[in-house]
């Protein structure tokens, strides 16, 4: 069975759902509609661009042009991810961008090649899609992450730099921090892993099942990608940090007061 077309009215009547939140809000003077209408009618701008561009990859499906588009989308990711950790993005973009790359890139070519098994390794409806599925789900983490180490930094530059005085090494001074960022990056998508099938179905799983898909294969399916963007927000969140204290860092231990904003 084929997932049935939803028509301009089935769209009109999904959003009429937001009703819901607007009286709430009205009740509760929230003060969310404004907030809430903007988010809706951006929401809907950019997947008919999504929709778009997507068609337009599908058919062509030229490796070029599809490592082309992931770039981008891993440099906006980087950058979003940067602008929202209260970080100068002349200061830490680049090896933001490195981490991003290194971690989403490695693990979307590991699944296509050794999960999904499929012949065209920079297939556009593998490499971007599980790309965009990737970066979409790690984009929070690595704010956490970046935001929890370099507020901690800063708040307690005395305690590192203490630890350098009595001998640690670089790493093993910044160690304590790295740890509790790169935890409080994947704490929440443990939980949810942890809860996944039993308390909620998740969006590829239910998408595939919706699409015509047996449960048995969208679970299949829903596991590899559950592996994978967990694997590819951990490598990312720890090489991220990495990369971003060589360029906070000076030759001589110092926090670069200018990586701050």
């Amino acid at each position: 069975m084929t997932t049935p077309d939803l028509s301009i009215a089935s769209l009109i009547a999904a959003f009429a759902l937001l009703g819901i939140p607007v009286g709430i809000s009205l009740w509760l003077k929230l003060g969310i509609i404004r907030e809430l209408a903007i988010a809706a009618v951006r929401m809907a701008i950019q997947l008919a661009f999504a929709a778009v561009y997507l068609t337009w990859l599908f058919r062509m499906d030229n490796p070029w042009v599809n490592i082309g588009w992931l770039l981008v989308m891993m440099t906006v990711a980087a950058l979003t991810t940067v602008q929202k950790s209260q970080l100068r993005v002349s200061a830490i973009l680049f090896p933001v961008c490195v981490a991003t790359v290194l971690a989403t890139v490695g693990v979307v070519l590991f699944f296509n090649a050794f999960i999904a098994r499929i012949d065209n390794l920079f297939a556009a409806r593998f490499l971007v899609v599980l790309g965009g599925m990737i970066l979409g789900n790690t984009l929070s983490g690595n704010i956490v992450a970046l935001t929890h180490f370099f507020q901690g930094l800063k708040e307690n530059e005395s305690r590192y730099l203490f630890r350098l005085g009595n001998g640690a090494s670089q790493f093993e001074a910044l160690r304590p921090g790295l740890r509790e960022a790169v935890t409080r990056a994947i704490k929440p998508m443990l939980a949810g892993m942890a809860t996944m099938g039993i308390v909620s179905l998740p969006g590829m799983m239910t998408g595939q099942i919706l699409g015509g898909s047996s449960p048995v294969v969208a679970t299949k399916y829903q596991i590899a990608i559950m592996t994978s963007i967990f694997a590819a927000m951990a490598l990312g969140v720890t090489l991220a940090i990495l990369l971003a204290t060589r360029k906070a860092i000076d030759p001589w231990g110092m926090v670069r007061k200018e990586v701050y904003r």
